[in-house]
């Protein structure tokens, strides 16, 4: 186990303070997570921005397939309206290639947007792709045949390396 309950929610809190510090006066917030674990984290991540500000982040689900995701369709759960003041973080759980981030940001590259920015729990550092990751919780130095595993649910919470 790399993070268990109390580490992973201490990383999201320090990440919505960070967030907070570099957008404290921003109307149009937007927290897009990525299918899967990007988006259990974008929610967290909204819940406690809520929590220690006064914005209200719009959280928004971006559906995608990562073991294609060059070739799959990309959506969001809604619409981004007012787009020319709008910040979009874009939050996912782990950060490897960069390769899903990449191609997930087809579903906001036509919009004119003020800011993206980019948040992972996890940054494994095996780029690929040129993707910056703005916030994030841990980096860690692995082989790149090794992975990160999260559990979300109540039984066994946390971040394992296998």
């Amino acid at each position: 186990m790399i993070l268990d309950r109390e580490a992973i929610q201490s990383k999201i809190k320090r990440i919505a303070f960070q967030i907070l510090e570099n957008n404290f006066k921003e109307e149009h917030l937007y927290i897009i997570g990525i299918k899967g674990g990007g988006s259990i984290l974008a929610q967290k991540i909204s819940e406690e921005l809520r929590e220690i500000s006064d914005l209200n982040p719009h959280f928004i689900k971006l559906d995608i397939d990562k073991k294609s995701s060059a070739t799959s369709a990309v959506s969001l759960s809604e619409e981004i309206n007012n787009s020319s003041e709008a910040v979009v973080l874009l939050v996912d759980d782990v950060l490897n290639s960069g390769k899903t981030v990449f191609y997930a940001q087809r579903a906001i590259l036509d919009l004119d947007l003020k800011k993206i920015e980019t948040a992972f729990l996890v940054n494994r550092a095996h780029r690929s792709f040129p993707i910056a990751a703005n916030y994030t919780g841990i980096e860690i130095a692995t082989t790149i045949q090794e992975h990160i595993t999260f559990n979300w649910s109540d039984d066994g919470f946390g971040v394992y390396l296998e």
